[in-house]
């Protein structure tokens, strides 16, 4: 009931923005996903509108979200299949060990930062590597992950990702920016989400909220999802 009433409170925020909400795909979203933030859910649809009317990418059945303000003790990743407004997987996952410890504070497109990235990618094919079973991203953020595919992020699957190691330390294991996921559900996540699904990557970072060419989608008025979004401090 609470949640109800969250969402109904936060939908004219979201149909008053400049960029364009699919409102009604968010609420079965957030439905779906009692755990994600539905402002990051809006923003994750909003980012990929913006991409499909610039030309950047066609239609797409799969969306992934990952929300860097929780926690890597957390499941922060959740895919979608946004034809049946359902909820696939929600699954711990890593950050960059640039990015931070337990939480993350830091993030960057700039080869050899060992760092996590922000904003929408979209996958591409599949491979093997040192990684095993792995799905190559490509950046559609301009300026904050456009750098995606010659920094070699993929999605893999990783051992240090894992809800014992969690438990051991207070926090997962770190990639070299990679959204890497455990080894267990490696394979079927990334056969979710090869060939042309989207990825959306979130934090509460000032530069990006007021810089992502996909977030305000060329609309220069005041936004107000965003600025109550750049107040946020992370959780957990």
């Amino acid at each position: 009931m609470r949640r109800r009433r969250w969402l109904a409170a936060l939908f004219p925020l979201l149909a008053s923005a400049p960029a364009i909400a699919d409102v009604q795909l968010v609420a079965q979203l957030a439905q779906a996903a009692p755990a994600a933030n539905p402002k990051v859910l809006t923003l994750a649809t909003r980012a990929a509108d913006c991409a499909r009317r610039q030309g950047l990418l066609d239609g797409f059945r799969h969306l992934a979200v990952i929300d860097y303000s929780l926690p890597s003790t957390q499941p922060r990743l959740w895919i979608f299949d946004v034809v049946r407004g359902r909820l696939l997987h929600q699954e711990l996952v890593a950050h960059g060990r640039n990015t931070g410890e337990r939480l993350a504070e830091r993030f960057s497109n700039v080869e050899g930062s060992k760092m996590s990235s922000l904003g929408l990618y979209q996958t591409a094919e599949t491979y093997y590597g040192s990684n095993g079973y792995s799905l190559r991203l490509r950046g559609l953020d301009a300026g904050f992950n456009d750098n995606a595919l010659s920094r070699a992020i993929v999605m893999h699957g990783a051992p240090y990702v894992s809800e014992a190691i969690a438990e051991r330390l207070g926090r997962i294991g770190r990639s070299w920016g990679c959204p890497a996921v455990r080894s267990e559900v490696a394979r079927t996540v990334i056969d979710t989400l090869k060939g042309g699904a989207l990825l959306f990557a979130y934090y509460p970072d000032r530069k990006w909220l007021a810089e992502s060419p996909l977030l305000r989608c060329g609309d220069a008025k005041p936004d107000p999802l965003l600025a109550s979004l750049a107040g946020a401090a992370p959780r957990g």
